[in-house]
């Protein structure tokens, strides 16, 4: 039978393929990254929980950033660790689209949950004195159970269709995680209900979100001009500088990645494969290593609460 028509049951994912004398050095790494990554976004999960001073919408909304970090990066990473050491994996067409599912999940609630926190901001600095009758508990919340939902569902529409493809040789995926593109390029079935779904996901959970951050910081930045001090403008700046941060790096490598020219150039096949990879690795284990790093370093109640955590520790060893 001809490769090509042969029902496949498993991927072949290619993983990074670094050289042999690097394979070690290359696990270490991502492995560190994986350790990191998890120790930090616990650690802001933990912080938030323990301290009063952070039961703030926006330390809720950062500790719901971090488990989503974490699942993304959970889904990604040990797979990826494990087609280091053997410069191959082979999974299964059922996990490979599970590992897709859930991949979706946590981009599309991170998607939601920033425009949720650019909203957060958005109230904050341009209507203060309305800032806590509209952002109550109740309503963090509500905003937060409705994202999850949403992004279990959306991606729940389009992964149960890809379940129902038949997928045809040559089993093998260029990439280190299971993404929607290389998946859809190893199925003989129709894929054009597949990608309606993804199209319709894409502009209602990214699109959409990303042009309601667009707004609320049009009405942020001229908030803040209006303030007449340098001192002010800063001191404004400084409370939405880590959001605005992390809203660029992750729609900015998102872009990169889903806007590069098509894959069907032959010539330039080889460099634009490596650098999707690049991309994505950038956006599943560099930036959720990253979030909790980024929020850290220009919050200083999250640095008091450290402090006077290691302060306890010295007191009572």
């Amino acid at each position: 039978m001809d490769e090509h028509n042969k029902t496949i049951t498993a991927i072949h994912l290619l993983g990074l393929q670094t050289p042999q004398s690097l394979t070690f050095l290359v696990f270490f790494v991502f492995l560190l990254f994986y350790c990191l990554t998890l120790c930090g976004n616990f650690l802001i999960i933990t912080l938030v929980s323990y301290s009063k001073s952070l039961h703030s919408p926006m330390y809720f909304y950062l500790s719901q950033l971090a488990l989503s970090d974490m699942l993304l990066t959970t889904d990604i990473l040990p797979n990826m660790l494990h087609a280091v050491l053997e410069n191959t994996t082979i999974i299964s067409i059922p996990n490979c689209i599970t590992q897709l599912y859930f991949f979706g999940v946590s981009i599309t609630f991170e998607c939601l949950l920033l425009t949720v926190m650019s909203y957060d901001r958005y109230l904050a600095i341009c209507k203060p004195l309305h800032y806590t009758l509209l952002m109550s508990h109740r309503f963090c919340w509500m905003t937060i159970i409705a994202s999850w939902n949403l992004s279990f569902l959306a991606v729940l529409t389009y992964t149960l269709d890809m379940s129902k493809l038949q997928f045809c040789g040559p089993n093998i995926i260029d990439h280190f995680f299971c993404d929607l593109d290389p998946i859809l390029h190893l199925s003989c079935s129709s894929t054009s209900l597949v990608q309606l779904l993804v199209t319709l996901s894409t502009i209602f959970f990214a699109v959409i979100p990303f042009f309601g951050i667009i707004i609320s910081y049009i009405y942020i930045i001229v908030t803040i001009f209006e303030i007449p001090s340098i001192t002010g403008r800063q001191k404004v700046f400084s409370t939405c500088s880590s959001h605005l941060t992390v809203v660029s790096i992750f729609y900015g490598t998102l872009l990169f990645v889903y806007l590069i020219p098509s894959r069907g150039q032959v010539s330039r096949r080889g460099q634009l494969l490596n650098f999707t990879k690049f991309l994505s690795i950038l956006y599943t284990a560099l930036i959720p290593l990253m979030n909790p790093i980024i929020y850290s370093l220009r919050n200083k109640d999250l640095k008091q609460v450290v402090g006077r955590i290691v302060n306890k520790l010295h007191l009572h060893p």
